[in-house]
Formats: structure tokens, C-alpha cells, sequence
């Protein structure tokens, strides 16, 4: 099963990027095998849910709170869709604010050079694809190393293990991208 869908993933790279956001309507139980779950109010270990939000920030913001491990998009009317995140582990948090500069369907990942000195085993590049750990989205944040992605890891939603980038199931962070565009302010508190 892992060989045909890593077949199919990879003729969809070779078709390009817009079969992709197909392939996520049409073959969501593959992404079920994957960490990625349901399309509707997410699977993961924290349910997407909708919730009273007060702060002064436009609609569309979003907010990334790294000590409740949870992010926030900010809706009209005192309201925001909560997600659940994996945080950066100790040393690795980080505040500020950003705007998503750039937004990728299964991204390919390259780890930095700092993460390769603490970690020389990891792979020098990998493709996007189910076994990416940027998952099936992710959003860039400013000039930064660090991204908003899915993960292919859903039990690390709702804790501190990241190098700093936060973590969603893929089913959240497709929603997530789906709702959001490039120039999109990120608000991260720590």
C-alpha cells in the first residue's frame, strides 16, 4: 500500500501542483493512513474548533499561542477557529511577528544547517510526500527558518519536540492554508 502511494504522489509531483489539491478531495483516506484524518473539524489529538476570541487583532490574523499549544485564526464577531499545534521544545521557542511570505502544497524539506550539525543522520533533501516531515501544507514565516506545516507525526500535536516550526495534523493545516494568503500577519507569543 505504502509503494502504490508513494507511486501515485509521485506522478502527481510529475503532473503538477494542482493535482494535488485534488488528490486531497479525492483520496482523503489516504491522507487517514497518513496523519492526516478527516476533513471536517480535524483528527488529530486536538479537534478544530471554533471559539470566543477577544484581542485586537484584524480578521485573518493569526495568533500562535506556544504555551497553550494552540493556534488561532482570527474570525469576525469575537470569534476564531482554535487548531492544536506542536510547539518548539526548550531552547527552541520563539516570539514575533511575522507575515506568511509563501505557501507550499507537500512541500520538499531541507533541513537547515544548524539542525543538520545537532542531527548529521537526517537526509540532506526530501521530496514532499506522506513521509515529509513538512507534512501535506506548509506556510513560510517571514524571513525565518521556521514554517506553520503538517506533520505525518500526530502525536507530537499538543507538545514541545519542534526545532521551532509549529505542527499541525494535515487535515488542519490544509484548512489552514485554504484560508489564509500569502501576506497573512502571524502573531507569535510565547
Amino acid at each position: 500500500m505504502k509503494r502504490l502511494l508513494t507511486v501515485f504522489l509521485t506522478a502527481a509531483t510529475l503532473l503538477g501542483g494542482t493535482g494535488f489539491a485534488m488528490a486531497d478531495a479525492e483520496f482523503n483516506p489516504l491522507l487517514q493512513l497518513f496523519g492526516g484524518g478527516g476533513m471536517s473539524g480535524g483528527s488529530g489529538p486536538i479537534p478544530r474548533t471554533t471559539v470566543g476570541f477577544q484581542g485586537n487583532y484584524a480578521p485573518g490574523t493569526i495568533i500562535i499561542d506556544t504555551r497553550e499549544r494552540r493556534l488561532y485564526l482570527v474570525q469576525e464577531g469575537g470569534r476564531a477557529l482554535r487548531y492544536g499545534i506542536g510547539v518548539g521544545r526548550d531552547g527552541f521557542r520563539w516570539g514575533g511577528t511575522h507575515r506568511v511570505t509563501a505557501k507550499k502544497e507537500w512541500p520538499s524539506w531541507t533541513p537547515p544547517a544548524q539542525m543538520l550539525r545537532r542531527r548529521p543522520d537526517l537526509p540532506r533533501h526530501m521530496v514532499g510526500g506522506p513521509d515529509n516531515p513538512l507534512g501535506a501544507r506548509a506556510l513560510y514565516l517571514g524571513s525565518t527558518l521556521y514554517r506553520i506545516h503538517g506533520s505525518n507525526e500526530p502525536e507530537t500535536i499538543g507538545q514541545a519536540v519542534s526545532s521551532g516550526c509549529f505542527r499541525m495534523v494535515n487535515d488542519d493545516v490544509i484548512d489552514l492554508y485554504n484560508r489564509v494568503r500569502v501576506g497573512t500577519t502571524v502573531v507569535v507569543k510565547n
